[in-house]
């Protein structure tokens, strides 16, 4: 009994441009000389660098370890010494350099020990913290790290493990070519997540423009012994999107506010599963993936290369044509142009395209939108595309933000159906990019202002404090030393000496500053004076109180002074 199918809005049918590069099987690229390995090559934490200048590492060493439960770390792809840590070239859109590790290979490729693991017989909760070490992430572009994946969510159960082998983008061929060749390894793997999350069913899904690797998982599945489910579904571009490829299969639809595990569902690519497998049956942390070379070049293939080798090396084994003018790392629809040829292929590198003015022509100039609808069609999340263009145009983020703009997964497929040639996805990217840049000036502002509150706090809790020692101290050191005070003071026999009254000139003196001191003069805002300076005074005016008391007091116990004294 075939498999039920489901249906996701929108969608369109690009120009697959797939056959060139399945025609020869997966190569192995030589090791180049250098290699550059970004340390930060995951969704999450920035792993740290754990080797020095000049150490010599193994195949396989760890060099960058996991800072946080989401995170994965990195590992060395061939034995070699580190020449430098330092930032180099991000294969990014923005060129930044990124925290990297150089290694010069030293041609020998030593491995590490490698310690295969009966994962069988672990605790879920280890299994998950070997595949972090592993630096395992999710290869199909998105770069999550696996094991914050595989735990089940506690108030709904497991019913479908979904294995993304759909490869919907343009020219991309390498799950295809894993699939025909490695289809062990993947559905290896499936069960090792399958083991982890413990769901009813396993699907496997893979576009039907691609019945070589369909047939080829179909006899691994048999072959293994498993009940996976390997279906065909409709070639339909987004239909890789984990959201899609999950709809398509079941029937739910995930919302944004949610998590696909509350939903009873997982989704993982088949480069992942195949790598989990690796990782635990052989000691192999995740050091190469498979990456696609095609568009404008002599011989398109697929190779398994080393992490870090630099685009430049890479783009040579397949010979760009002459008139090859610039080079974009994914597909067409959502990749985006390489900063420079000494960027390094990474975890999230699955597909190289060798672009020139034939095959890319430049886009036609941009007209204004004539509100056609045709983008609303083709959104594959039912969002309303044109409305979002005119309000991150006008900088009307609010609106942008109430007509869901953060659900857009920037496919592409409206600016693909555009009329007026209108660049959609880079507007929305703006609009984002904008908003974040808000959120965080605000946060700063509201960060530094706490920082004031906090810090005028701390002076004046600091004044009332050091006045309470004082005045503490002064206090002390009258009752202690009540002879040495009275001797001090003025005998009663002398009244032209004698002073007035401490309390009296304390608070003379603290009503000083409210009398006018020319007459006529506006006398001073007694609300100058703060809280903690009266507070002060009047500490210091009681202790000096209590000092004067003391000092009578000792004088009346001492009538015998006055008569022995030399001024008698």
């Amino acid at each position: 009994m075939p498999h039920k199918l489901f249906r996701f809005n929108g969608g369109v049918k690009p120009a697959t441009h797939k056959t060139d590069s399945v025609r020869a099987p997966i190569g192995r690229a030589p090791m180049p000389e250098r290699l550059v390995v970004p340390l930060h090559q995951n969704i999450g934490g920035k792993p740290q660098p754990c080797v020095a200048l000049g150490d010599r590492v193994l195949k396989g060493q760890v060099i960058g370890t996991a800072d946080h439960w989401v995170s994965a770390a990195v590992h060395a792809p061939t034995s070699g010494t580190v020449r430098a840590i330092a930032p180099q070239l991000a294969t990014h859109p923005s060129g930044l350099p990124t925290l990297s590790v150089v290694i010069e290979a030293d041609g020998k490729d030593e491995w590490i020990e490698r310690r295969p693991v009966d994962y069988a017989s672990m605790a879920p909760e280890s299994v998950r913290e070997l595949l972090r070490d592993a630096g395992l992430v999710g290869l199909g572009g998105a770069v999550f790290p696996s094991h914050a994946k595989l735990s089940a969510s506690k108030k709904t159960p497991m019913e479908e493990l979904v294995i993304n082998g759909a490869e919907c983008e343009p020219f991309i061929t390498c799950d295809d070519m894993l699939m025909r060749e490695r289809g062990e390894e993947i559905v290896r793997g499936a069960g090792i997540f399958r083991d982890l999350l413990e769901p009813k069913r396993v699907l496997i899904g893979i576009e039907d423009n691609k019945p070589e690797a369909i047939a080829a998982m179909r006899e691994a599945v048999a072959a293994a012994g498993e009940s996976f489910e390997v279906i065909a579904v409709p070639t339909r571009y987004p239909a890789g999107g984990a959201k899609q490829l999950i709809s398509v299969l079941t029937g739910k639809e995930v919302p944004s506010s949610k998590r696909s595990t509350d939903m009873g569902v997982q989704c993982f690519n088949v480069a992942t599963a195949s790598s989990a497998y690796r990782a635990l049956t052989f000691g192999e942390p995740l050091i190469s993936r498979i990456v696609t070379l095609a568009g404008n070049v002599e011989q398109p293939r697929n190779w398994e290369v080393p992490l870090g080798m630099t685009i430049r090396d890479f783009i040579a084994l397949g010979t760009p044509r002459a008139d090859t003018n610039r080079y974009l790392m994914g597909g067409p629809m959502m990749g985006f142009e390489l900063p420079g040829l000494d960027a390094p292929l990474i975890k999230a590198s699955n597909c190289i395209i060798a672009a020139s003015p034939k095959l890319f022509p430049p886009p036609p100039p941009e007209m204004p939108c004539i509100r056609c609808g045709s983008c609303a069609r083709a959104c594959p999340h039912e969002l309303q595309p044109f409305e979002l263009y005119w309000f991150s145009r006008a900088a009307n983020f609010g609106k942008a933000q109430e007509y869901h703009l953060f659900d857009c997964i920037e496919c592409g497929c409206c600016a693909f159906v555009c009329p007026s040639h209108i660049p959609l996805v880079q507007y929305f990217r703006y609009a984002k990019g904008e908003i974040w840049g808000r959120e965080r000036d605000k946060k700063a502002a509201e960060s530094a202002r706490a920082r004031f509150e906090f810090r005028n706090e701390r002076d004046e809790r600091e004044k009332a404090e050091k006045a309470e020692r004082l005045a503490r101290a002064a206090a002390a050191k009258a009752a202690d030393n009540p002879l040495a005070s009275a001797t001090a003071a003025p005998t009663a026999a002398s009244p032209a000496a004698t002073p007035a009254p401490a309390a009296a000139v304390t608070a003379a003196a603290a009503a000083a500053p409210t009398s006018p001191a020319v007459p006529g003069e506006a006398p001073a805002a007694t609300g100058e004076a703060s809280e903690a300076e009266r507070a002060r005074k009047a500490m210091i005016a009681a202790a000096v109180e209590r000092a004067r008391a003391q000092r009578e007091a000792a004088a009346a116990a001492r009538p015998h002074d006055a008569a022995t004294s030399p001024e008698q």
